[in-house]
């Protein structure tokens, strides 16, 4: 009835990384061989310093982006299924007939998105900013009242002649 996939914003695609990682070498190469010219040479031990911490966090950026979370609703339950960056899954289910959406503000903080019932309380879309949240927030609020609230719509129940489709032939009584 109603599914979302929330991955992490990540501007740096992998071939972007590799792009940075060849131009920061290289600069560093340039620096480091003016100052070794220079007659500074102990310069060079902490360009490759680094140059190896800029490598260590690029990695950890680059599996962070594997990390997403997806949000089902069925007509039982509401499952939320999260990615780490290292690809492990965990899987929380909710009953969705006593399920609600609610906002928390946070003072200072963005809002927390949260779902609750029955003693069970679950933050998601911790990876979106506050206008995403809030958004998500009023469409499975929505798919949660249309699924409580189901509208049922039979031709031959309702008030009046009924009108035959267009493009059919009226079949005689």
């Amino acid at each position: 009835m109603f599914e979302a996939a929330i991955t992490p914003y990540r501007s740096l695609s992998p071939r972007g990384q590799r792009l940075l990682m060849l131009l920061l070498t290289a600069l560093l190469l340039l620096g480091t061989g003016g100052f070794a010219f220079a007659g500074a040479w102990p310069v060079g031990g902490f360009a490759v310093v680094e140059l190896l911490g800029a490598i260590v966090l690029l990695r950890w950026h680059a599996r962070r982006m594997q990390a997403g979370e997806l949000i089902i609703l069925t007509r039982r339950d509401v499952r939320i299924i999260r990615t780490d960056g290292a690809g492990r899954r965990r899987e929380r289910l909710l009953p969705a007939a006593w399920l609600s959406v609610a906002i928390e503000e946070r003072p200072g903080r963005s809002p927390a998105l949260l779902l609750t019932g029955r003693g069970q309380r679950e933050e998601i879309a911790t990876d979106l900013g506050e206008a995403e949240r809030r958004a998500l927030g009023r469409a499975l609020a929505d798919a949660l009242d249309r699924l409580r609230h189901p509208v049922f719509d039979n031709p031959v129940l309702r008030d009046g002649p009924s009108e035959p489709e267009p493009g059919t032939i009226p079949r005689p009584l």
